[in-house]
């Protein structure tokens, strides 16, 4: 690899095709680029985020950094899943540490009969109140009423690596129907520290269908979102609306065209939240 020219991978996250899921960048070895390289990169990829990854000094550990096409976040989902399968296909599957802005996470990729499948763990999540004008300001941003949330999961902001407003509406058909403000989204989602807007309802008691607004990173929708899926795992637990343990099944990017399929695990005894999923490389 050259500072100038680095071997840049394509991977769709959490999915088994290449159409599916989210498409992550992935550089698997970013030792001597710039932050503003790393930046350029990413718009240059032009996929929600690209991971940059630093061999660290002991065997399976990396310094990560993700980017997405306007800034630099913290930790990403999709990208850590489609980082691990990458590794697993070149040095095979097993145990990876990736060191992150936001503390070390930990990812088991074993080999499956839908392929190679990344598990990482989430940093220690939290979950926070929301005061009443921030949601009145984001259902407005959305063009959601007040009527057309889950009186049954109220809005939270929830954090295992990057911190996402949980609004969820009460229909599919509410779900479906995404037309934003995009500038006025951002400028409130930037001035609260927010990655992204996590938009959910409820199919089952453990079975939801989310979606990802995500104008600070400059893309419209996030198909797939891992950091989410993470901290909505944690939002539930703290709740009640789940119990521990518990196996969830996420389904995001049909509205996209792109569908794609997140598996949260809630353990009983470790708060913290384990995300899984497939990825395959986009040739």
């Amino acid at each position: 690899m050259t500072d100038d020219a680095p071997e840049i991978l394509r991977y769709a996250a959490f999915a088994i095709r290449p159409e599916g899921g989210n498409p992550a960048g992935v550089v698997l070895d970013a030792t001597g680029l710039t932050e503003e390289r790393m930046l350029a990169i990413a718009a240059e990829v032009g996929y929600s985020e690209t991971a940059f990854l630093t061999p660290g000094e002991s065997q399976g550990t990396y310094r990560v950094r993700y980017f997405s096409p306007l800034t630099e976040v913290p930790f990403c989902g999709h990208a850590t899943v489609a980082s691990a399968v990458a590794l697993a296909e070149r040095i095979g599957p097993g145990r990876y540490v990736f060191g992150t802005a936001a503390g070390d996470v930990p990812v088991e990729v074993e080999r499956g009969a839908d392929g190679l499948r990344a598990t990482l763990t989430s940093v220690e999540p939290k979950v926070e109140e929301v005061p009443a004008a921030d949601v009145e300001e984001a259902l407005a941003l959305l063009g959601w009423a007040a009527g057309d949330l889950d009186p049954a999961l109220p809005p939270r902001i929830g954090y295992a690596g990057a911190r996402h407003l949980v609004l969820a509406a009460g229909t599919r058909a509410r779900l479906a129907r995404l037309d934003y403000d995009f500038d006025g989204l951002a400028a409130f989602m930037r001035a609260r520290d927010l990655v992204t807007l996590q938009l959910v309802w409820r199919e089952a008691p453990e079975v939801f269908h989310v979606r990802d607004p995500f104008p600070v990173g400059g893309v419209v929708e996030d198909p797939a979102t891992g950091a989410a899926a993470a901290a909505f795992g944690a939002y539930l637990r703290e709740l009640g609306a789940v119990a521990a343990p518990a196996v969830l099944t996420l389904h995001q990017g049909e509205d996209l065209g792109r569908p794609g399929v997140l598996r949260v695990e809630l353990r009983a005894e470790d708060a913290r939240v384990r995300v899984s999923g497939t990825a395959v490389a986009i040739r």
